[in-house]
C-alpha cells in the first residue's frame, strides 16, 4: 500500500518550461505556502492481493495489480497450443481478496472513495462483507463512497464471473425474449468463444482472425482510495481554436469534477500555463455562486496571442510542440476550507495548438465528395496503419511495448494510427506519446464486427463508457477523429451475420446505439478543431446522414472511407485495387520468422501443424499461397525446405503487395480519384501466428515494416505497372511542404540476373511538386525489353537522385521470379564486422555490422538474428546488385555480445530456392 500526493506532474521532462512546471508542482506538493495535509490524498491498493478460483483448487498470494487470471495461472498462454489447453481457466469464477489496515481515527473527518480504474469485467465488489456494487464494463471507472464502511482492519473482495458463462447467459436471455443479437459464435477456424458482443469488454479477447481466444478476467488497472472533502479534478478537456481575426488562439477549458455527497459547493481554481501566460489565472466565479453537484464542472476561456505559440504538427511536417498546463482546485461547502481539510486537487496535462478539419466537399467533376484531413491549413495525405492492443491480456500491456510500437510507426514515416474498435481505449501514456511523436489518432469506440444489445442497462453502461473515455483523451492534439464502430454498418447492410430476417429491427437498434447514444455522448467533447464523429468505418462520411446513417452501399469509392481485401486476385497488380477517397483498412497476411515460431512451440511439435492451427483466416493459408505461387519459387510441401521458404516468401509477398497498394493510393492524390489516406492492416501482433501485422509479437519487424520505412518515405519514386498498355507509370511523390527541386534526376537501370551492376542505364531530369505528386513518365516495356533483355532475364531499378545522392529507389520485376533466367546461387558470404556496446539505463545496446558479399544479384536478401532479443536491421529484404553491402544490427540485451557467431544469423535469398 502506497501513499502519494495527488496527481502531480507526470509528464516528460526535457524542455525548460516543463522543468519550471515540475519545480512549481513540487513546491505545491511539498508545502510551499500551504501544507501537504490540505491536498487530496491517494492511497494505492495495488499490492499483496490473493486470488482463488471458486472451489479453492487454485490459489495465489502476493499478487500485484494490474492482474488477470491468465497472467497469474496461465502466463504461458501464448506458447504451444495453450490457447486451447488453458481455455478452462476462462470457464471458472475467481475472487481477488486484499486485507489492509486503515487509520480510521486519523481520517475521521475525511471522505473516502474507493476507485477501481478497470475491472475485467463482470464482478461483485464487497468491503468488509458489505456489497459496494457490481461491474459490467471493463472500460469504465467505478467509484464507491466507503467512508462509513472502513475499519481498522479491512477485507476487500472482488468476485469475478466467467466472461464466457456471463455472455452465454445474456445471449440466452435475449434469445428467450425473441431479440437475438448476432453473431452468436465466431467461425470455427478461430477456435474462439461465443457471444463476445454481450459484454462490454475487449472484443478480441474471445478470438479474432488474427488472434487467439483468451477470455480475460481480472483487475486490469489500479485500485485506489481517494481521500478528499468535497470534490477533485478527474479530467480536463481543452478545446483549442485559432481566431485569426483577433490574432489569438482560444482555449476553452473544461474541468470535470468528481463529487462526494449531494450538496452544492464552492470552488476556486488556479490555472498555470508557464509558457503562455505571464501569471497564473484565477477562476473565482464559484467562491460566491456554488457549483451544482448534479453537473460538477468548471469552464473558462483563455486567449493566447498567436505569436506566442509554436504550432503542433503531425510527424513529418514540423515540430510537435506541447505546452504544459497545471490546474489547482480548492473546494468547500460553506465557510471555506480549514487548514487540514482535503480541499485541494491538481491536474497536469500537455496540449498542442493545431487546427484540424475533415474536408468533405463536392469534387469538381461532380462524382462525389472529397474525404481528407486538413491540418494547420495544409491538405495532408494520411499514411499509417491500424493498431491493435499490444497484448491479448489487457493487464500485460506495458509502456515499454507501447513506446516501441509507436516509435516504430514514427520511424516508418507514419502520421496516423487507427486505434481499432475491437480492442481497448488506450492508456494515457499511449496518447501522451502519440502527442510527442506527431502520430494522429483515428479513434474507434470499442464496437466491432457485430450487432449489439440495446437494453436499458446495456445502453446506460455504454453511455458511461463513452463519457469517461472521451473526456479522458479529448484534449490530446493527436486525437484527430472519433468513430463509433468498426464495420458494423457494412455488416448490417451486407448481411454478414444473417440480419436480413429482421432488418428493420436491427436498423432501429443500430441507430439507437450509435446515433442516439454514442454520438450523443461524444458531442459533450466536440471541439472546434476536431471533425464531428463518424458513425462507422467504413462509411460514406457525411453523406451517410442522407441515408439516416445506414447507407445501401457504405463502401462507395466516391465518399468517405473504405476497407478493401481481395484474396483471389494477384496482389502485386495495382489494377485490382479500388480508386477510393480514403482507405482505412487493407492488407495481406504473412508468417512471423522461423525463430519466432521456434520460441513459441515445443521442440517435438510439428511447425506446419502449429501454423495451420493458428491460421484463423476462414480460407486457411490459401490466400498466402495464392500470391506466393504467382511470383516466387515455392518448393513442394514434401520438400525439406518448404516451411522455411513459405515463411520467407510470405513476408516478401506481404511486403510487396502492401507496397504496391500503398504506392497506388499515394500516387492517386492529385488525380480525379482524390485518394488522401492509406492505413494498412495492421501494425502489431499479439502472438506468433499468420496475420496481417508488420511487427511480430516479439517486437521484431517483418519485411513489411522495413519496406514501409521506404514506401512511406516523404520523398518516393513509384513505378506501377499498367497492364492495359504494358507500361510503367513513373510518379514522384513529395510530402514535404518545401523542397529543393534543383539537380534532380531519375536514373533507370536494367539489370540482368546473371551479373552484378546494371547492364544498361539512362537518366532524365525531373522535378518534385511540394505536398503533391509529379506524374513523370509512362515507359512502354516493349521499348525497354528488346535485344538482349527479356522479361525472364531482366529486372528494373529506378532511382530518384539529387546529384549523386539517392533519395529513393524502387524495383520492377516483369516476370515470375520462379521463371527468371540466370537467377542462380549468388555465392553469398557474410562476415561479422565491428561490434560495440553502449549501456543505456538498465540495458546494453549492442551494435554489430555485417558485410554481405555476392558474385551475382541476390534477390530479397533476408537476415534474421537467432537470439531471443528484439532487434533492428538497417534494412532487410533488399536487392543486392553490388559485390559488397553492409548491414547494421541493433539489439538490447543484459550483456555485451562480443562473441556473436555467424551461426547466430540466418541469411536467405530467393536464389537458393530456384528449381
Amino acid at each position: 500500500m502506497g501513499v502519494r500526493c495527488g496527481p502531480c506532474c507526470k509528464f516528460f521532462v526535457g524542455s525548460a518550461s516543463c522543468c519550471i512546471l515540475v519545480a512549481l508542482v513540487l513546491y505545491i506538493c511539498l508545502g510551499g505556502s500551504t501544507v501537504q495535509g490540505d491536498y487530496v490524498e491517494v492511497i494505492e491498493l495495488n499490492n499483496n492481493w490473493s486470488i482463488a478460483n471458486q472451489n479453492g483448487t487454485l490459489k495465489e498470494s502476493g499478487v500485484s495489480l494490474p492482474s488477470g487470471i491468465y497472467s497469474v495461472f496461465g502466463n504461458d498462454i501464448l506458447e504451444s497450443y495453450n490457447d486451447i489447453n488453458l481455455r478452462w481457466l476462462s470457464y471458472d469464477n475467481f475472487t481477488y481478496t486484499k486485507s489492509f489496515p486503515f487509520d480510521v481515527q486519523h481520517y475521521k473527518d475525511a471522505h473516502i472513495n474507493l476507485t477501481f480504474h478497470g475491472i475485467d469485467t463482470i464482478a461483485e465488489i464487497r468491503l468488509n462483507h458489505r456489497l459496494l456494487g457490481r461491474t459490467d464494463n471493463m472500460f469504465v471507472r467505478y467509484t464507491y463512497d466507503v467512508t462509513s464502511i472502513l475499519e481498522e482492519e479491512n477485507e476487500l473482495e472482488v468476485e469475478i464471473t466467467s466472461p464466457v458463462i456471463a455472455a452465454l447467459a445474456k445471449a440466452n436471455a435475449l434469445n428467450a425474449a425473441g431479440r437475438s443479437v448476432p453473431p452468436d459464435c465466431p467461425n470455427p477456424k478461430y477456435n474462439g468463444e461465443c457471444h463476445m458482443n454481450m459484454l462490454r469488454k475487449m472484443q478480441a479477447s474471445f478470438s479474432w482472425d488474427w488472434g487467439l481466444a483468451a477470455p480475460s478476467m481480472g483487475i486490469w488497472k489500479n485500485v485506489e482510495m481517494e481521500i478528499y472533502d468535497v470534490a477533485l479534478i478527474r479530467d480536463v478537456d481543452v478545446d483549442i481554436a485559432r481566431n485569426d481575426q483577433d490574432g489569438v488562439w482560444n482555449m476553452h477549458v473544461t474541468c470535470y469534477l468528481n463529487v462526494l455527497g449531494r450538496k452544492n459547493f464552492h470552488a476556486r481554481l488556479v490555472f498555470y500555463a508557464v509558457e503562455l501566460l505571464d501569471k497564473p489565472m484565477v477562476i473565482d466565479n464559484y467562491t460566491v455562486d456554488p457549483i451544482s453537484y448534479l453537473s460538477p464542472s468548471i469552464e473558462f476561456d483563455v486567449a493566447v496571442p498567436i505569436e506566442k505559440v509554436v504550432t503542433w504538427w503531425p510527424n513529418g511536417y514540423g515540430e510537435q510542440k506541447l505546452y504544459p498546463l497545471h490546474l489547482t482546485l480548492t473546494t468547500w461547502l460553506k465557510d471555506g476550507p480549514n487548514l487540514r481539510s482535503k480541499a485541494k486537487s491538481q491536474k497536469t496535462l500537455r496540449v498542442g495548438f493545431r487546427t484540424l478539419e475533415l474536408v468533405e466537399d463536392p469534387t469538381p467533376d461532380g462524382t462525389g465528395n472529397t474525404f481528407f484531413f486538413r491540418v494547420n491549413g495544409i491538405d495532408m495525405f494520411m499514411k499509417g496503419t491500424n493498431y491493435i492492443p499490444s497484448h491479448i491480456l489487457p493487464e500485460n500491456q506495458t509502456n515499454d511495448e507501447i513506446s516501441y510500437l509507436l516509435h516504430s510507426a514514427k520511424e516508418a514515416h507514419m502520421n496516423m494510427l487507427r486505434v481499432w474498435g475491437g480492442g481497448v481505449y488506450e492508456s494515457d501514456y499511449f496518447y501522451d506519446l502519440a502527442d510527442s511523436l506527431g502520430l494522429l489518432i483515428w479513434q474507434d469506440m470499442m464496437f466491432a464486427c457485430a450487432m449489439y444489445p440495446v437494453e436499458n442497462d446495456f445502453l446506460a453502461s455504454v453511455r458511461e463508457e463513452v463519457r469517461q473515455n472521451a473526456k479522458r483523451i479529448a484534449h490530446h492534439p493527436s486525437v484527430a477523429i472519433f468513430v463509433t464502430n468498426n464495420e458494423n454498418e457494412a455488416a448490417l447492410v451486407q448481411d454478414w451475420y444473417d440480419t436480413f430476417y429482421d432488418l428493420d429491427r436491427f436498423k432501429e437498434e443500430y441507430r439507437k446505439l450509435y446515433v442516439a447514444n454514442v454520438i450523443h455522448e461524444l458531442k459533450q467533447v466536440s471541439h472546434k478543431s476536431r471533425p464531428e464523429p463518424l458513425v462507422s468505418s467504413p462509411s460514406n462520411g457525411k453523406k451517410s446522414a442522407e441515408d439516416n446513417y445506414i447507407s445501401p452501399f457504405p463502401q462507395n469509392n466516391y465518399y468517405g472511407d473504405v476497407h478493401f481485401y481481395d484474396t483471389a486476385q494477384d496482389a502485386w497488380n495495382p489494377a485490382i485495387y479500388p480508386r477510393s477517397r480514403f482507405v482505412s483498412e487493407y492488407g495481406f497476411q504473412s508468417l512471423p520468422s522461423q525463430y519466432s515460431w521456434d520460441r513459441s512451440k515445443k521442440d517435438d511439435e510439428d511447425l506446419l501443424t502449429l501454423i495451420n492451427h493458428r491460421e484463423h483466416h476462414i480460407e486457411g493459408i490459401l490466400p498466402i499461397l495464392t500470391v506466393v505461387e504467382k511470383h516466387l519459387p515455392l518448393p513442394l510441401p514434401e520438400d525439406d525446405n518448404y516451411v522455411e521458404a513459405l515463411i520467407y516468401f510470405s513476408q516478401i509477398s506481404q511486403a510487396m503487395s502492401t507496397k504496391v497498394e500503398t504506392e497506388l493510393y499515394r500516387s492517386l492524390r492529385d488525380t480525379n480519384h482524390n485518394t488522401m489516406g492509406a492505413l494498412y492492416w495492421q501494425l502489431n501482433d499479439i502472438w506468433v501466428a499468420p496475420s496481417w501485422s508488420g511487427i511480430d509479437s516479439y517486437g521484431n519487424w517483418k519485411l513489411l515494416h522495413y519496406w514501409a520505412r521506404e514506401f512511406l518515405a516523404p520523398i518516393s519514386i513509384v513505378a506501377l505497372y499498367e497492364n492495359t498498355t504494358n507500361s510503367l507509370n513513373i510518379s514522384l511523390i513529395c510530402d514535404e511542404l518545401e523542397v529543393d527541386t534543383n539537380n534532380l534526376t531519375v536514373v533507370a537501370h536494367i539489370h540482368k540476373w546473371t551479373q552484378l551492376l546494371p547492364r544498361h542505364s539512362t537518366d532524365w531530369n525531373v522535378t518534385l511538386r511540394p505536398n503533391g505528386v509529379q506524374y513523370d513518365k509512362v515507359l512502354p516495356l516493349a521499348d525497354w525489353l528488346q535485344g538482349e533483355f527479356t522479361k525472364q532475364n531482366s529486372f528494373f531499378e529506378f532511382q530518384l537522385r539529387r546529384n549523386e545522392e539517392v533519395l529513393s529507389r524502387t524495383y520492377f520485376f516483369p516476370a515470375h521470379l520462379g521463371t527468371a533466367v540466370g537467377l542462380t546461387d549468388p555465392d553469398l558470404e557474410f562476415e561479422i564486422g565491428s561490434r560495440s556496446c553502449i549501456t543505456t539505463g538498465n540495458v546494453i545496446r549492442n551494435s554489430i555490422s555485417l558485410t554481405i558479399q555476392v558474385k551475382r544479384p541476390a534477390a530479397f536478401v533476408y537476415i534474421e538474428l537467432l537470439k531471443p532479443y528484439r532487434y533492428r536491421l538497417s534494412e532487410n529484404g533488399y536487392m543486392q546488385t553490388t559485390p559488397i553491402h553492409s548491414i547494421y544490427v541493433l539489439f538490447d540485451s543484459s550483456t555485451c555480445y562480443r562473441l556473436l557467431r555467424k551461426s547466430d544469423f540466418r541469411v536467405l535469398t530467393v536464389n537458393q530456392f530456384m528449381p
